[in-house]
Order: structure tokens, then sequence, then C-alpha cells
């Protein structure tokens, strides 16, 4: 059975015994911002990293230096390195060589937030560059390890990197979307309308990462199931609205950090769980044959070299059919703002 959200990463963390007898080393690029510092803090204290760099521009909230420095004091066994870069540097070239040699795993809360009106393609064209300077530098320096992409649009950056990896000879499944807020926000709302033990529930997230392209698919967990169908339709727009939510608690001031934090940490700790040979299923957004669409979300097992399975969809119910091929009909516009934007660009 596949166990998704906030149940399977937990699970065997202390049982997982990494590959590499020290554990495993890890990345944060964007590691000194809002997302990047909780992300840091969390997988600083997960027991298979060994060794955490701290990247980030010297224009960061705090200097990568003083989250490292801070991190160096938790009482676990991971070493945690600063890297700066000044904003007109070029990580594939300026970037020391020992912040991504060496990584399993690399993650990436980086980019700008989306303006109001701000035309997608606009926000792709400034993000897609900011996660193509760090994208091409992992090819050079860590071409095996994962990349876990938490830049906005997702839907259409994820297809943007994994196609250049693909055109620079680079497997394409190295190049993950994390979608893991979607289930972790639709686990805890069913909670909150069930009552059912939270580490029981598991709701697959397929789709997208953004607005309608966002598929919570109720029926396939057993609490959420027996929700009648006007509430899971609730849910549904809930989860997708989800983000909206928290910048109007923080009247602007800023969006979901906290919980996009830990939800990469989940991800990062299935990533590195599946590395260890304790293979763990989490949705994630990335190339896949699962619907005509070239990439979807769909639970993904990671096992000892990355991704080794993108699992097909359930049988849905018809709420859900319906759904879906709304989701798809947006998800196949954000692709191709994605794959225009690889056509144009290349790795150096």
């Amino acid at each position: 059975p596949i166990s998704m959200g906030n149940c399977q990463c937990f699970e065997g963390l202390a049982a997982a015994k990494p590959r590499k007898k020290d554990g495993f080393k890890v990345c944060i690029c964007g590691g000194a911002g809002g997302i990047g510092q909780q992300l840091a803090l969390l997988m600083a204290t997960n027991p298979m990293v060994k060794e955490l760099s701290v990247y980030d521009l010297d224009i960061s909230m705090v200097p990568a230096a003083g989250v490292a420095a801070d991190l160096s004091h938790l009482e676990f066994p991971c070493k945690v390195k600063a890297y700066s870069l000044g904003v007109k540097e070029r990580p594939v070239t300026d970037l020391p060589a020992e912040c991504l040699e060496g990584c399993s795993l690399v993650l990436v809360p980086a980019g700008v937030p989306r303006k109001p009106g701000q035309d997608r393609k606009d926000l792709m064209n400034i993000n897609g560059n900011i996660a193509k300077m760090v994208v091409e530098a992992c090819a050079r320096r860590c071409p095996e390890a994962i990349i876990g992409l938490i830049v906005n649009p997702v839907n259409s950056v994820v297809p943007a990197m994994a196609r250049l990896y693909e055109k620079k000879g680079l497997d394409p499944l190295k190049i993950v979307g994390v979608t893991t807020l979607d289930v972790v926000r639709a686990n805890k709302f069913v909670y909150e309308a069930t009552g059912a033990p939270v580490d029981s529930i598991n709701v697959p997230v397929v789709g997208g990462h953004a607005g309608k392209s966002i598929l919570p698919l109720f029926s396939q967990d057993e609490a959420s199931a027996r929700l009648p169908l006007e509430k899971r339709k609730l849910l549904d727009s809930r989860v997708q609205d989800a983000g909206t939510e928290v910048v109007r608690a923080k009247n602007g001031k800023g969006s979901a950090t906290l919980s996009m934090g830990y939800a990469g940490y989940l991800l990062g700790s299935a990533v590195l769980n599946g590395l260890a040979g304790n293979r763990t299923t989490e949705c994630a957004y990335v190339k896949s044959n699962v619907t005509h669409l070239p990439y979807f979300s769909s639970p993904v097992t990671f096992g000892p070299k990355g991704v080794e399975k993108v699992h097909r969809l359930p049988k849905l119910d018809a709420y859900e059919k319906g759904r879906l091929e709304e989701a798809k009909a947006l998800l196949k516009e954000e692709i191709q703002v994605g794959l225009d934007y690889a056509e144009v660009n290349e790795l150096s």
C-alpha cells in the first residue's frame, strides 16, 4: 500500500541506515530565506544528514553564515557550512565546488513571489533564470543528486529544468517538484473535519501545484472517503486556496514559509530514506507517463538511485474524474510555458 504525507517519512527515520556509513550531504540553495531557514533547521536535525551546505545570496534577509552558525549549535552530528555569492556572480563558476560536490540531495527554496497581476511567463523568466543558475551548477558538481525545486511557478519551472537536464544528457528524473505541502494540508484538513487519528490519514494529491491544477483524491483515504461529497468539494477548494489563506493572515507580509519548510523536509527525508535503501513514497511533480501530459504530480517511490517508480492514478470517483480534466487543461498550458523556456535556453 502507498503511504503518503506526514506518516511515511517519520516511519523508519530511526531505522533507516544511510547507505554511506556516515550519512548524506545535503545543500539548501536559498537557505537563508523565509522557507530556507525552516528547511535548513529541520534538515539539520535529520539523523541521516552528515553535512549541510547553506547557500544564499549576500542580499538575503540574514547572511548564510549566520544561519549556519546558528544551526551549528544544535546537538546533532550534522556539520553545517555556509556559502554566499553576490547578485551578479554565477553559481556554476563562482560558487566554491565544495558547496555542491558530494551532495545526494539539493533543495531549492528560491525565487521571487508572484506580484498581483503578473503574467505567468514573466514570473517564469525571472524564477526560471534563478533556478537555472542553481541547476547548471548541480549539473557540473553533483549530476547524480536529486534536485527538489520549491520555485514558483512549479508547474512550469520543473518541466523547464528537467528538459534542460535532458538536453545536457542528464537524467530528467533527478529534477523533482516539491508538492508535498498540498498533501500536508489535505491531511490536516481531513483530520479537522473527521477527528480520525492524524497519522492514519493519507490523501494523495495529484496534478500540479497551483490553483485548480491541485487535485486532492479524498476518495482514496478511509476517513475522507466517508465525508459527504459537498464537504469534500469544500475541502478540495480549501487545499487549492490554502496559500492565499496564509498570505491574508500574514497581512501581505509573508507567505507559507513554516509549513512549506516542513513539507520540503518531508520530501527531502523521503528521498534520503530511499537512498538509504528504505524505499519511501511521497507525492511529487516529475516527468511522467501517468497521463498524456509529460509532467504530473502523483505518488512517487524513492529508492537507492532516486526516483524508482512513478505510480499510476487509482480509480477516481465521478467528481474527481471531472476535476482531473480541469486540472490537466490548466497544467498543459503551464507545462508548455516551461518547455518554451527550455527551448531557448541551455545549461552552460
